[in-house]
Protein backbone atom coordinates (compact mmCIF):
# COMPACT_ATOMS: atom_id res chain seq x y z
CA UNK A 1 0.00 0.00 0.00
CA UNK A 2 1.39 3.39 -1.01
CA UNK A 3 1.19 6.56 1.03
CA UNK A 4 -1.41 7.96 -1.40
CA UNK A 5 -3.54 4.81 -1.08
CA UNK A 6 -3.37 5.01 2.70
CA UNK A 7 -4.47 8.65 2.60
CA UNK A 8 -7.36 7.74 0.29
CA UNK A 9 -8.55 5.20 2.88
CA UNK A 10 -8.26 7.82 5.61
CA UNK A 11 -10.38 10.26 3.59
CA UNK A 12 -12.94 7.62 2.63
CA UNK A 13 -13.47 6.43 6.20
CA UNK A 14 -12.80 9.81 7.84
CA UNK A 15 -10.57 7.89 10.20
CA UNK A 16 -6.89 7.47 10.98
CA UNK A 17 -7.54 4.80 13.59
CA UNK A 18 -5.31 1.76 13.98
CA UNK A 19 -6.74 -1.00 16.18
CA UNK A 20 -4.10 -2.84 18.17
CA UNK A 21 -4.75 -6.57 18.47
CA UNK A 22 -2.86 -7.12 21.73
CA UNK A 23 -4.83 -10.25 22.45
CA UNK A 24 -4.19 -11.88 25.83
CA UNK A 25 -5.95 -15.22 26.34
CA UNK A 26 -6.24 -14.39 30.05
CA UNK A 27 -8.32 -11.29 29.30
CA UNK A 28 -10.70 -12.41 26.57
CA UNK A 29 -14.30 -13.35 27.49
CA UNK A 30 -14.38 -16.74 29.15
CA UNK A 31 -16.97 -18.25 26.83
CA UNK A 32 -14.46 -18.04 23.95
CA UNK A 33 -12.21 -20.55 25.68
CA UNK A 34 -14.57 -23.26 24.40
CA UNK A 35 -13.50 -22.43 20.81
CA UNK A 36 -10.82 -24.48 19.06
CA UNK A 37 -8.78 -21.28 18.66
CA UNK A 38 -9.96 -18.72 21.24
CA UNK A 39 -7.44 -16.06 20.17
CA UNK A 40 -8.48 -16.13 16.53
CA UNK A 41 -12.17 -16.32 17.46
CA UNK A 42 -11.73 -13.16 19.57
CA UNK A 43 -9.74 -11.33 16.88
CA UNK A 44 -12.21 -12.23 14.14
CA UNK A 45 -15.13 -10.73 16.03
CA UNK A 46 -13.17 -7.59 16.92
CA UNK A 47 -12.12 -7.17 13.28
CA UNK A 48 -15.65 -7.67 11.95
CA UNK A 49 -16.95 -5.07 14.41
CA UNK A 50 -14.31 -2.41 13.68
CA UNK A 51 -13.10 -2.81 10.08
CA UNK A 52 -15.42 -0.09 8.75
CA UNK A 53 -14.11 2.33 11.38
CA UNK A 54 -10.35 1.95 11.11
CA UNK A 55 -7.69 1.96 8.40
CA UNK A 56 -5.12 -0.33 10.05
CA UNK A 57 -4.63 -3.24 12.41
CA UNK A 58 -1.56 -3.82 14.54
CA UNK A 59 -1.20 -7.27 16.10
CA UNK A 60 1.58 -7.25 18.69
CA UNK A 61 3.73 -10.36 18.24
CA UNK A 62 4.59 -10.69 21.93
CA UNK A 63 1.01 -11.62 22.78
CA UNK A 64 1.04 -14.43 20.22
CA UNK A 65 4.58 -15.65 20.78
CA UNK A 66 3.78 -16.02 24.50
CA UNK A 67 1.57 -18.98 23.57
CA UNK A 68 4.17 -20.75 21.44
CA UNK A 69 3.24 -22.33 18.12
CA UNK A 70 -0.48 -22.18 18.93
CA UNK A 71 -0.30 -18.43 19.34
CA UNK A 72 1.74 -17.97 16.17
CA UNK A 73 -0.86 -19.95 14.23
CA UNK A 74 -3.53 -17.59 15.59
CA UNK A 75 -1.41 -14.64 14.46
CA UNK A 76 -1.08 -16.03 10.94
CA UNK A 77 -4.79 -16.82 10.73
CA UNK A 78 -5.58 -13.29 11.89
CA UNK A 79 -3.37 -11.71 9.23
CA UNK A 80 -4.82 -13.97 6.54
CA UNK A 81 -8.38 -13.19 7.65
CA UNK A 82 -7.79 -9.44 7.34
CA UNK A 83 -6.07 -9.79 3.97
CA UNK A 84 -8.87 -11.96 2.58
CA UNK A 85 -11.90 -10.15 3.94
CA UNK A 86 -10.72 -6.56 4.38
CA UNK A 87 -8.01 -6.00 1.77
CA UNK A 88 -8.12 -2.21 2.21
CA UNK A 89 -6.67 -2.55 5.73
CA UNK A 90 -3.04 -1.66 6.41
CA UNK A 91 -1.52 -4.47 8.50
CA UNK A 92 1.32 -3.68 10.88
CA UNK A 93 3.23 -6.49 12.54
CA UNK A 94 4.36 -4.96 15.82
CA UNK A 95 7.42 -7.14 16.32
CA UNK A 96 10.14 -4.55 17.04
CA UNK A 97 12.76 -6.51 15.15
CA UNK A 98 16.31 -5.31 14.48
CA UNK A 99 19.57 -7.26 14.52
CA UNK A 100 22.73 -7.65 12.47
CA UNK A 101 22.21 -7.68 8.70
CA UNK A 102 21.86 -11.38 7.96
CA UNK A 103 19.44 -11.86 10.87
CA UNK A 104 17.39 -8.85 9.80
CA UNK A 105 17.34 -10.40 6.33
CA UNK A 106 15.57 -13.45 7.76
CA UNK A 107 13.14 -11.33 9.76
CA UNK A 108 12.30 -9.35 6.63
CA UNK A 109 11.75 -12.54 4.66
CA UNK A 110 9.44 -13.89 7.36
CA UNK A 111 7.19 -10.84 7.54
CA UNK A 112 7.30 -9.51 3.98
CA UNK A 113 7.58 -12.71 1.89
CA UNK A 114 5.80 -15.28 4.05
CA UNK A 115 3.20 -13.26 5.97
CA UNK A 116 3.05 -10.39 3.46
CA UNK A 117 2.17 -7.76 6.05
CA UNK A 118 2.30 -4.13 4.95
CA UNK A 119 4.60 -2.89 7.69
CA UNK A 120 6.89 -3.99 10.49
CA UNK A 121 8.10 -2.11 13.56
CA UNK A 122 11.89 -2.08 13.77
CA UNK A 123 14.31 -0.99 16.51
CA UNK A 124 17.07 1.17 14.94
CA UNK A 125 19.57 0.95 17.82
CA UNK A 126 22.01 -1.28 15.90
CA UNK A 127 22.21 1.15 13.00
CA UNK A 128 21.85 1.11 9.23
CA UNK A 129 22.78 -2.50 8.49
CA UNK A 130 20.08 -3.72 10.87
CA UNK A 131 17.41 -1.64 9.07
CA UNK A 132 18.38 -1.73 5.39
CA UNK A 133 17.36 -5.40 4.81
CA UNK A 134 13.76 -4.44 5.58
CA UNK A 135 13.84 -1.59 3.06
CA UNK A 136 14.57 -3.88 0.12
CA UNK A 137 10.89 -4.77 -0.31
CA UNK A 138 8.92 -2.44 -2.61
CA UNK A 139 5.53 -1.53 -1.24
CA UNK A 140 6.39 -2.61 2.32
CA UNK A 141 6.99 -0.21 5.17
CA UNK A 142 9.50 -0.01 8.01
CA UNK A 143 8.21 1.72 11.15
CA UNK A 144 11.18 2.82 13.22
CA UNK A 145 10.93 3.32 16.96
CA UNK A 146 11.65 7.02 17.45
CA UNK A 147 10.08 8.41 20.63
CA UNK A 148 8.05 5.85 22.53
CA UNK A 149 5.32 6.35 25.12
CA UNK A 150 6.77 4.25 27.95
CA UNK A 151 8.21 5.76 31.12
CA UNK A 152 11.72 4.51 30.40
CA UNK A 153 11.87 6.34 27.07
CA UNK A 154 13.72 9.16 28.79
CA UNK A 155 16.59 6.83 29.75
CA UNK A 156 18.03 7.02 26.23
CA UNK A 157 15.72 8.62 23.68
CA UNK A 158 15.80 12.09 25.25
CA UNK A 159 19.52 12.03 26.05
CA UNK A 160 21.49 14.85 24.45
CA UNK A 161 23.92 13.86 21.69
CA UNK A 162 27.06 16.04 21.50
CA UNK A 163 25.24 18.63 23.58
CA UNK A 164 22.92 19.48 20.70
CA UNK A 165 19.98 17.30 19.71
CA UNK A 166 18.26 14.46 21.51
CA UNK A 167 19.03 10.88 20.52
CA UNK A 168 15.56 10.41 19.00
CA UNK A 169 16.23 13.42 16.76
CA UNK A 170 19.54 11.91 15.66
CA UNK A 171 17.71 8.66 14.81
CA UNK A 172 15.14 10.56 12.73
CA UNK A 173 17.77 12.57 10.90
CA UNK A 174 20.06 9.60 10.23
CA UNK A 175 17.21 7.39 9.02
CA UNK A 176 16.49 9.80 6.17
CA UNK A 177 19.76 8.59 4.63
CA UNK A 178 18.37 5.03 4.56
CA UNK A 179 14.94 5.51 3.05
CA UNK A 180 12.26 8.00 2.06
CA UNK A 181 8.90 8.94 3.55
CA UNK A 182 7.41 6.45 1.08
CA UNK A 183 9.21 3.64 2.94
CA UNK A 184 9.68 4.83 6.50
CA UNK A 185 7.21 5.60 9.24
CA UNK A 186 8.03 6.36 12.87
CA UNK A 187 6.62 5.42 16.26
CA UNK A 188 5.95 8.49 18.39
CA UNK A 189 3.98 8.01 21.59
CA UNK A 190 0.83 10.05 22.22
CA UNK A 191 2.08 10.77 25.73
CA UNK A 192 4.94 12.70 24.05
CA UNK A 193 2.60 14.87 21.96
CA UNK A 194 4.43 18.05 22.97
CA UNK A 195 7.54 16.67 21.23
CA UNK A 196 5.76 16.15 17.93
CA UNK A 197 6.79 19.59 16.70
CA UNK A 198 10.43 18.53 16.99
CA UNK A 199 9.62 15.29 15.15
CA UNK A 200 7.81 17.12 12.36
CA UNK A 201 10.70 19.57 11.97
CA UNK A 202 12.83 16.62 10.81
CA UNK A 203 10.31 14.33 9.08
CA UNK A 204 7.50 16.63 7.93
CA UNK A 205 6.11 14.24 5.30
CA UNK A 206 6.36 10.88 7.06
CA UNK A 207 3.50 8.93 8.56
CA UNK A 208 3.70 8.52 12.33
CA UNK A 209 2.34 5.54 14.22
CA UNK A 210 1.09 6.98 17.50
CA UNK A 211 0.27 4.61 20.38
CA UNK A 212 -0.88 5.77 23.79
CA UNK A 213 -4.35 7.17 23.07
CA UNK A 214 -6.95 5.44 25.22
CA UNK A 215 -5.63 3.36 28.10
CA UNK A 216 -2.42 5.42 28.35
CA UNK A 217 -4.42 8.69 28.36
CA UNK A 218 -2.67 10.35 25.45
CA UNK A 219 -4.57 13.31 23.98
CA UNK A 220 -5.88 12.81 20.44
CA UNK A 221 -6.37 16.56 20.07
CA UNK A 222 -2.75 17.30 21.02
CA UNK A 223 -1.45 14.59 18.70
CA UNK A 224 -3.44 16.09 15.82
CA UNK A 225 -2.47 19.67 16.66
CA UNK A 226 1.25 18.93 16.53
CA UNK A 227 1.37 15.92 14.20
CA UNK A 228 -1.02 16.38 11.26
CA UNK A 229 0.40 17.07 7.83
CA UNK A 230 -1.13 17.56 4.39
CA UNK A 231 -1.86 13.82 4.01
CA UNK A 232 -2.93 13.41 7.64
CA UNK A 233 0.38 11.63 8.34
CA UNK A 234 -0.96 9.91 11.45
CA UNK A 235 -2.02 6.40 12.37
CA UNK A 236 -3.29 6.62 15.93
CA UNK A 237 -3.35 3.26 17.66
CA UNK A 238 -5.75 2.18 20.38
CA UNK A 239 -5.58 -1.34 21.75
CA UNK A 240 -6.86 -2.16 25.22
CA UNK A 241 -9.47 0.61 25.31
CA UNK A 242 -11.14 -0.96 22.27
CA UNK A 243 -10.60 -4.71 22.40
CA UNK A 244 -11.23 -5.01 26.15
CA UNK A 245 -14.10 -2.53 26.32
CA UNK A 246 -16.36 -5.36 27.54
CA UNK A 247 -15.85 -8.90 28.80
CA UNK A 248 -19.31 -10.32 28.11
CA UNK A 249 -20.75 -11.90 24.98
CA UNK A 250 -21.36 -8.33 23.77
CA UNK A 251 -17.63 -7.58 23.68
CA UNK A 252 -17.48 -7.07 19.91
CA UNK A 253 -20.34 -4.56 19.93
CA UNK A 254 -18.62 -2.69 22.76
CA UNK A 255 -15.37 -2.65 20.79
CA UNK A 256 -17.20 -1.26 17.79
CA UNK A 257 -18.81 1.46 19.91
CA UNK A 258 -15.45 2.46 21.39
CA UNK A 259 -13.87 2.55 17.94
CA UNK A 260 -16.75 4.61 16.57
CA UNK A 261 -16.31 7.17 19.34
CA UNK A 262 -12.66 7.62 18.37
CA UNK A 263 -13.51 7.68 14.67
CA UNK A 264 -15.99 10.50 15.20
CA UNK A 265 -13.34 12.55 16.98
CA UNK A 266 -10.95 11.85 14.12
CA UNK A 267 -13.56 12.83 11.53
CA UNK A 268 -14.07 16.16 13.32
CA UNK A 269 -10.30 16.74 13.29
CA UNK A 270 -9.97 15.91 9.59
CA UNK A 271 -12.89 18.16 8.69
CA UNK A 272 -11.63 21.02 10.87
CA UNK A 273 -8.23 20.83 9.19
CA UNK A 274 -9.84 20.70 5.70
CA UNK A 275 -8.38 17.28 4.88
CA UNK A 276 -11.86 15.89 4.16
CA UNK A 277 -15.23 17.42 3.46
CA UNK A 278 -17.98 17.38 6.05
Amino acid sequence: MTRDELFENIKRKKSFLCVGLDTDVRKIPQFLLEEDDPIFAFNKRIIDATAHLCVAYKPNLAFYESMGSFGLQAFEKTVEYIQTNYPDQFIIADAKRGDIGNTSDMYARSFFEHLKVDALTVAPYMGSDSVLPFLKYPGRWVILLALTSNEGASDFQLSQVDGEEALFERVLRKSKEWGSSDQLMYVVGATKADMLERVRAIVPDAFLLVPGVGSQNGSLEDVARFGLNSQCGLLVNASRSIIYADSTEAFANAAGAEAEQLRRQMADILIKNKLVEA
